[in-house]
Parts: structure tokens; sequence; C-alpha cells
């Protein structure tokens, strides 16, 4: 099958770049699956998985840009990675994955497919793909240092001052890793913005990823690195963390009172049923072949087709 990929960006992203990564990762897992890959996106792009179409950023940014003067004529089917509000001309099989959440109102795009079960009913649909990456990328370390981690944005959605919170209350180590840069003392450290060996190898030896989300994440991309790391994650039952998270691999939980006292016995969970669980939902070649799923129902009957819940997933 051969399939069009439009993103927004320059890839492969330089920093952390979580969508960037996810659309990678996608075009790697096609390409490994024998599909062939036209990607289109933004100058300087160079991925050798895929035949790419450089298009200048503005151009791909222009509401009024019309596909089908990119897309290949023997492409079965574009797939964008960006909001599109008017489908492409030409009847091309069209679909577009969102990866955040609407505001309030806000019509849902054309052709969306939604990032979990959770993420796509908020907004009325059942199309979904669960975000895959390559393993490979990842540090697995069955001893773990003692200290918790936190990475992602230094904002309250995210939760991370419930993090500072349960390392004053519990007296352990806590990493903080993320945009902005505040003060702390003592056990708490903050290392900024990382990526790369960096990050992989704070994963990996953490004894923990806290990932206190106090907003309904569509996916929650740090919790699948974490498992891949061989690293259980402490969480809230917010948006799609409950069917990316088990017992076995993490702990689920309502309110920082329940996250301090499940931070006691998170560690108890094995590294290696982490990276299992993380390598048979939540990997490149899992997402690629769930895409396919998409474009052969996309191509034979005009709807996209439902997504493939976990087997754990809330019901």
């Amino acid at each position: 099958m051969h399939i069009a990929v439009a993103s927004h960006h320059r890839l492969p992203v330089k920093g952390y770049g979580g969508t960037e990564r996810i659309v990678v990762a996608l075009v790697r897992g096609l390409a490994a699956l024998g599909h062939r890959v036209t990607l289109i996106a933004a100058t300087g792009t160079k991925l050798p998985e895929a035949s790419v179409v450089e298009v200048p950023p503005k151009r791909l940014r222009d509401p009024a840009l019309d596909f089908s003067a990119l897309f290949p004529r023997d492409a079965a089917v574009l797939h964008t990675h960006f909001p599109v509000r008017k489908l492409p001309a030409g009847g091309i099989p069209f679909l577009q994955t969102l990866y955040g959440n609407l505001k309030r109102g806000e019509a849902v795009p054309p052709n969306t497919v939604f990032l979990s079960g959770n993420h796509a009913a908020r907004n009325g649909r059942d199309a979904f793909v669960y975000a895959g990456l390559d393993p490979a990328e990842f540090v697995f370390r069955e001893r773990k240092d003692d200290y918790d981690f936190f990475i992602g944005r230094l904002h309250s959605a995210k939760g991370y001052h419930w993090a500072v919170e349960g390392a004053k209350r519990t007296g352990r180590r806590l990493i903080l890793a993320g945009g902005w840069r505040p003060s702390f003392t003592g056990k708490i450290k903050y290392v900024g913005e990382v990526d790369g060996k960096e990050k992989a190898e704070l994963l990996a030896s953490a004894r923990c990823l806290w990932m206190p989300a106090l907003c309904d994440e569509p996916f929650g991309l740090t919790s699948i690195e974490a498992l891949f790391s061989g690293t259980p994650v402490l969480g809230t039952r917010r948006g799609a963390l409950p069917e990316v998270l088990t017992p076995e691999v993490g702990a689920l939980c309502d309110t920082l009172d329940d996250m301090i006292e499940a931070s006691h016995t998170i560690h108890t969970r094995s590294p290696a049923a982490c990276r299992a669980h993380a390598e048979r939902y939540f990997t490149h070649l899992v997402m690629a072949a769930a895409y396919v799923r998409v474009y052969r129902s996309l191509c034979d009957t005009g709807a996209l087709p439902p997504g493939q819940p976990t087997p754990y997933a809330p019901r």
C-alpha cells in the first residue's frame, strides 16, 4: 500500500517533539511492515524510510493549501498530522490525527482519528489509534536508582505540583524535567528540558514516573516512554491513562493522598513486565498496523472504523 503522510514539521525533530516523534515512528513502522510511504513535510526533512516531498512551512500552514497538487498519483490515502478543516479536492481518501483536546464547542475536523477511546468519546466519535514508539529508542534497566521522575510541561494541568508535594511529604528524591525554570531545594532537583540519551537514562534509572495529570490526557506519551524503560508509572485516573496502564505496570489514583500512598509500593512492579506491556500494545509496529486497518477501511468503504481498545480499557 502506498500512503502519503503529511506533517507541518521538519523531521526528524530536534528536541522532544512528542507529536513529531509519533509521525516518524509511524513512517518507520509502515515501512517495516512493507508499505511505501511518501512524506509531505517541511523543507529539510530527511527520513530514509520514505520518499520526501519538501514543502516550505508557510505553504504547509496555509488553510487554502490544495493537497491534490502534492498527493502522489499512485498513493492510496492521505494522512495528515495537523488540523485540516477542508477536505482535499478530487475525492482523495483522507484522514487526520488529532493530538490535542478541542476547545469546548469547537467542531471536530472532518475524518478525524483520535489517540485513545477516551479522547474520541469526549468528542462524540469512536475512531482512534493508540500512539506508538520504537522500543529501540529507550534504555531498559532492571536496577533502579533511588529517585522518582517527572517529565513534561511544568503547568498546573500536568500536575507537577502533586509530584513536588509528594516528594516533600515522603522525603523521596524527585527529579523534574521540562519547560520553565522553578526553584527547588533539598531532595527536589530540576534539570530543565531533556531529550535523547539524557532523557533515556533518567527514565531508565527512575524508581517510577510521576504522571499526575489534572487534565484529560488524549494519550500520555511519557507513560509509554517510561514503560519501555522498565519504569512503572504513578498516574491519575484521567483521560486515556486507564487505557494505557494496568496494576501490573503502574497505579491509577484519584487524589494526591492516594498517589502518595501508592508511591510506597510502586517500585515493586517488575521492570520486565513494564517493558513487555509497552511492547505488546504501544510499539511503532502495533500503531502502524492499526493505521493500515483504518486506511483499508477508508479506501474500501469511505468510513473510519471504530478503534480497537486495549483488553483492560474501561467500557
